[in-house]
């Protein structure tokens, strides 16, 4: 799997369609970590929350445990996020980001 930070209904499109360009198609094994947190149907969430908020709870909570019970087996986990300065924003200039690949695997089997 690949999870990312928080990348949201919009960047994940943004995403395919710019692996599509190149012929690489991630939709099924790629899952965004604010997309699984929030229920943008129940909540009013707009793009999504926070790239490391997002990426902790589902660190945390859903894949290290899958690993650990070897429901996953290998997973690139890319924590996504934005660098936002008040100062930026107020002079209309475009926000940088940032992004952390990790590669995280199962252990091994012990008997």
């Amino acid at each position: 799997m690949i999870f990312t930070g928080d990348l949201g209904a919009v960047g994940s499109e943004i995403l395919y369609e710019l692996l599509g360009r190149a012929g690489i198609d991630i939709c099924k094994k790629h899952s965004d970590c604010g997309l699984m947190i929030f229920d943008r149907e129940a909540q009013d969430v707009h793009a999504g929350g926070s790239g490391c908020g997002c990426c902790a709870s589902v660190l945390c909570s859903k894949i290290l445990g899958d690993l650990e019970a070897r429901r996953l087996r290998s997973v690139l986990f890319i924590a996504t996020g934005a660098l936002l300065s008040t100062t930026t924003a107020q002079q209309g200039k475009p926000i940088p980001s940032i992004a952390h690949l990790v590669r995280l695997e199962a252990p091994e089997k012990t008997e």
